[in-house]
C-alpha cells in the first residue's frame, strides 16, 4: 500500500492531524493505524464484573481511538502553561494561538460550552494566597470539562468524521517498525488480522500516546533517532470527600497546585482532578496495573480524587527512566495481587498498613471497589514517598483536610513521558519524512496540548503538494 501520510495511533494528536488536513482542503491520502478498536467497539466489561478482568491484547481504557481520552475525565486546559513543554519548542504565543484554535473545533464536535475556573477571580485570589504562604504555586488554567461519558460522544463524531471525508482507518492492526532507509523514513510495516503489509508513505507520524511511550523508546534506539531521556512522574491518586474539596471544586474544578517540597525539593504537582468522581484503573503492557481517575458529567461519587505526581530526571550513567517507573509500578503490584493498592494517610504516618476491614469505617469509602488495602510505602522509593508527604501536608493549608488521617492513596500512579525525541518547530526528527507527536514524544501531556501538536503538524503537511 502507498499513502502521502501514514498516521500510527489514533490519540488525540494523530486525530487532529488528520482533521487539520482535511479542514485546509488537503487532497493527499490519509491511512491511519490503531492497535485498539474503534470508539464504538471500546467498552471496559468492569461495568459488569466490578473487577478488571485483565483484557487482551490490550485495556480497553488505554487503546483505541482517542487513546486514553475517551475513557478519561475529558478535560481540556486551556492555557498553554499546562500540558507539557510544547511552548518550549514552537513558542508561547503560537501554543496559545493553536490551543483557542483547537477548543473552536471541540466546541463545533460538542463540546460544553461552560469554562470552569474563571467564574470567581476573588475566590481564585483568596487560593492563591493561602499557596503562596503553603509555599505552592497556583497555575491559571481555565478548564473545559468534556466529562467521560460525553468524551465519547464528541470523539465518536469526530471518528465518523473522518471516515465519511475518506480518511483510511485500520483498527486492531498493530505497527510492527518503521521503514527507515539511508536516513529516510519510507513508511512502516503493519501487522491485523489479514496479517502483514507494507506501507510506504511520504510522511509518518508517530503519536502512539503514552502507552506507546516506551514502544517509541524502543525504535529510536533501533534506528538511531535522536532523543534525550526525559522526565517521569512518579505518585499516587489520592481521595478525599467532596466536602474537603468544597470550595477548589466550585471555583477551580481542577487545583493545578506545583510545589518543591524539602528535602529533595523534586518538582511535586497536582493533575487530573476529579470532583465527584471514580477511581480507575488501567493496564498496560506486561500486566502492569495503574490507578487513574474519571469525573463523568451525570453520575457522581461523594468522593473528590486528584494525582499526586513527583517528577525524576535522571542523569548519567543511568538512561532508563520508563523502565525504572514500570518496576515500581510491578512492585506495588505485586504487594496488591495484581491490583491496585490503597492506604489512609494516617497509617503512612503511623508506620503500619491499611487493612481492609479498617476502610470500610472510615468517612472516606473508595471508590475503586477492588482496590487492595496493603503499606504502598513498601514499594514507594523513599525519595518520591518523602515528596508526596510533604506535598500533602502542604496541600492541607491551602485545603484543610486534605491531609486527614482518613484520606486515602492509591498507588501506582505513573506517567511515561520520558522519551522526548529532539524534533525542530516544524516537527521534524533527524529521520527524514518521520514526525513524532502527542505524549509519546516527550513534548505533551494531556488532551488539549496533544490536539494542539496534531493541528500544527496538519498545517505542515498541507503545505506538501
Amino acid at each position: 500500500m502507498k499513502t502521502d501520510v501514514l498516521i500510527i495511533g489514533a490519540g488525540p494528536a494523530g486525530i487532529f492531524t488528520a482533521l487539520e488536513l482535511l479542514r485546509l482542503g488537503s487532497k493527499q491520502k490519509i491511512v491511519m493505524v490503531e492497535k485498539g478498536q474503534p470508539i464504538e467497539r471500546r467498552h471496559c466489561p468492569k461495568d459488569k464484573t466490578q473487577k478488571c478482568v485483565n483484557c487482551r491484547p490490550y485495556c480497553h481504557i488505554t487503546t483505541g481511538f482517542s487513546g486514553a481520552g475517551a475513557f478519561s475525565d475529558g478535560k481540556l486546559s486551556l492555557s498553554y502553561e499546562v500540558g507539557g513543554d510544547l511552548p518550549e519548542l514552537i513558542g508561547e504565543d503560537l501554543a496559545q494561538e493553536t490551543i483557542d484554535y483547537t477548543d473552536k473545533i471541540y466546541l463545533e464536535f460538542g463540546a460544553d460550552t461552560a469554562v470552569e475556573g474563571i467564574s470567581d477571580p476573588d475566590s481564585v485570589k483568596d487560593i492563591r494566597t493561602k499557596a503562596i504562604r503553603a509555599g505552592l504555586k497556583l497555575v491559571d488554567c481555565p478548564i473545559r470539562h468534556l466529562g467521560t461519558e460525553k468524551a465519547q460522544d464528541i470523539y465518536l463524531a469526530i471518528e465518523n468524521a473522518l471516515r465519511d471525508a475518506g480518511v483510511e482507518m485500520y483498527f486492531g492492526t498493530e505497527c510492527r517498525g518503521l521503514i527507515i532507509e539511508g536516513g529516510v523514513c519510507h513508511g512502516a510495516m503493519i501487522e491485523g488480522k489479514e496479517g502483514s503489509e507494507r506501507i510506504e508513505a511520504k510522511s509518518t507520524i508517530v503519536a502512539t500516546g503514552r502507552r506507546g511511550a516506551d514502544w517509541l523508546e524502543k525504535l529510536c534506539v533501533e534506528h538511531g533517532i535522536a532523543h534525550d531521556p526525559g522526565t517521569v512522574d512518579i505518585g499516587v491518586r489520592v481521595e478525599v470527600r467532596n466536602e474537603v474539596m468544597e470550595e477548589i471544586n466550585r471555583v477551580l474544578y481542577e487545583s493545578k497546585l506545583v510545589g518543591y517540597p524539602a528535602p529533595f525539593k523534586n518538582k511535586v504537582r497536582t493533575f487530573c482532578q476529579n470532583p465527584g468522581g471514580f477511581v480507575s484503573q488501567e493496564n498496560y503492557d506486561n500486566d502492569l496495573a495503574v490507578v487513574n481517575g474519571h469525573s463523568y458529567k451525570e453520575k457522581k461519587s461523594p468522593n473528590t480524587n486528584v494525582s499526586i505526581l513527583c517528577s525524576h530526571n535522571f542523569t548519567v550513567p543511568f538512561n532508563q527512566p520508563i523502565a525504572y517507573a514500570q518496576k515500581v509500578g510491578e512492585l506495588t503490584n505485586m504487594l496488591a495481587s495484581g491490583h491496585i493498592l490503597v492506604q489512609r494517610f494516617g497509617d503512612i504516618l503511623d508506620g503500619k498498613r491499611t487493612w481492609q476491614r479498617e476502610l470500610s469505617r472510615s468517612n472516606v469509602r473508595p471508590t475503586l471497589p477492588d482496590a487492595v488495602a496493603g503499606d504502598i510505602t513498601a514499594a514507594m522509593p523513599y525519595r518520591a514517598m518523602t515528596n508526596i508527604i510533604g506535598f500533602i501536608q502542604a496541600v492541607d493549608k491551602v485545603v484543610p483536610g486534605f491531609a486527614s488521617p482518613e484520606t486515602l492513596l492509591y498507588s501506582p500512579e505513573l506517567k511515561f513521558y520520558s522519551n522526548k525525541v529532539r524534533m525542530d518547530a516544524d516537527f521534524n526528527t533527524s529521520i527524514r519524512g518521520l514526525h513524532c507527536l502527542g505524549d509519546s514524544s516527550g513534548w505533551t501531556r494531556g488532551l488539549m496540548m496533544a490536539s494542539a501538536m496534531g493541528v500544527l503538524m496538519g498545517r505542515k503537511l498541507a503545505e506538501n503538494k
